[in-house]
């Protein structure tokens, strides 16, 4: 029912928001990666977003969950960054990549990396 998928969505977040509490060292590798947004815009980006899971259902073919074989105790984590144009977007990733705060080993992330899904996309309807 959908008071019951509300009910479940909520659960998952407050264990997304609690996760990281609870794993010690994993904290600091969470905070480091949420510099990740002020790093990007003050590169040039033109918007950064995080968004957590609030209505994503498990769908019967495919659906967020699905896709990243989503586990009891973790939440779909859904982020996407705005810039001017793909050559935009190339200039800013690299100033990114090469600022120090941003050195982080990909085994160290406090996510599965290797079930993270990621691309550019061009606008073909905007408002």
């Amino acid at each position: 029912s959908p008071g019951d998928a509300r009910s479940d969505a909520r659960s998952r977040r407050r264990k997304a928001q609690n996760l990281y509490r609870n794993k010690g060292d994993c904290v600091v590798r969470f905070e480091r990666l949420m510099s990740s947004p002020v790093v990007t815009k003050e590169h040039g980006a033109i918007a950064y977003a995080e968004c957590v899971a609030d209505d994503v259902q498990v769908g019967k073919l495919t659906s967020f969950p699905r896709s990243v074989k989503l586990k009891d105790d973790e939440v779909v984590v859904f982020s996407y960054i705005v810039y001017n144009s793909r050559k935009h977007r190339d200039d800013v990733m690299k100033k990114v990549m090469a600022d120090k705060r941003m050195k982080m080993s990909m085994e160290n992330m406090p996510f599965d990396t290797k079930r993270m899904i990621f691309g550019g996309f061009k606008t073909f309807v905007g408002y």
